[in-house]
């Protein structure tokens, strides 16, 4: 297996769930593969209270279910030692960027705990499996690595995969040029997380992707009425829509966010 080249350590994560809506649902569980500079690596696996009943039709996803989870400790008890056990950590996962870290902030947000990842570096494997291999994560794990992937939907499981699938693109990859599908090249695989980043990270401002950049570089919204017009527009034009989705059921993320913009452009005037 190819040996990841790391400055610093790659938390490999993976979340069990409620449901997928970011700003309503909650975690049951939550494995964490810490790959350490030095080759080791470190595991963690926590079943989690969510404090709301589990959807049965998520239930049979995942195989938890209210009795497995009704002892286990809530995330508010576990979000301090989770965050200490992730400072100074890059983030990885399997369709990361667009689910895992922004549920994982969220629960942080609520919890009132300082989780934030602007600093860090993000690689999602399966931006990379798409644009290389378009398919899941057992097709992924049997690609890369060979192996069936037993116990898929289990989050360790599904987070030792991931890291081994990370290692078997870096092998099968490495220097290879990407393009999308406008033949336009967006860069190389390298054994480098910094740049990996630069190619699975999406142009986006909140997790939730209600606010993107454009090919401008500006801050755009990415739904409903406003969709393409730049943030700041509307906020001076139409401040009524700040308050509406302040008050919407948007996740604190997409808040936040909003909330940085309309004090900067405030402040420029």
């Amino acid at each position: 297996m190819h040996t990841l080249h790391l400055k610093k350590p790659l938390a490999f994560f993976d979340l069990e769930t409620t449901g997928v809506n970011i700003a309503r649902d909650r975690i049951v569980e939550i494995s964490v593969v810490k790959a350490l500079p030095n080759g080791e690596t470190e595991i963690r696996t926590r079943r989690v209270n969510p404090e709301m009943p589990i959807p049965l039709e998520s239930s049979l996803i995942h195989g938890i279910y209210d009795e497995d989870v009704k002892d286990a400790p809530t995330f508010k008890s576990l979000a301090r030692n989770l965050a200490s056990f992730l400072e100074g950590c890059d983030l990885a996962g399997f369709n990361s960027n667009r689910f895992d870290i922004p549920m994982l902030v969220e629960e942080f947000l609520r919890v009132g705990v300082e989780f934030d990842v602007k600093n860090r570096r993000t690689v999602d494997t399966q931006r990379i499996y798409h644009m290389m291999e378009p398919r899941n994560l057992s097709a992924a794990y049997q690609f890369y690595c060979g192996k069936t992937l037993m116990g898929a939907h289990s989050a360790e499981a599904d987070t030792i995969a991931t890291f081994e699938v990370l290692q078997g693109q870096i092998a099968k990859y490495e220097g290879q040029k990407v393009i999308d599908s406008h033949g336009k090249e967006l860069g190389s695989i390298l054994n480098d997380v910094s740049s990996l980043h630069e190619l699975t990270a999406a142009r986006i401002i909140d997790f939730a992707g209600r606010m993107v950049f454009n090919d401008k570089g500006e801050e755009v919204f990415n739904f409903g009425k406003h969709n393409g017009k730049r943030v700041a527009d509307i906020l001076k034009n139409e401040p009524s829509f700040y308050d509406w989705m302040m008050k919407a059921e948007f996740p604190l993320d997409t808040k936040r966010r909003l909330t940085e913009i309309k004090l900067r452009a405030f402040t420029q005037r």
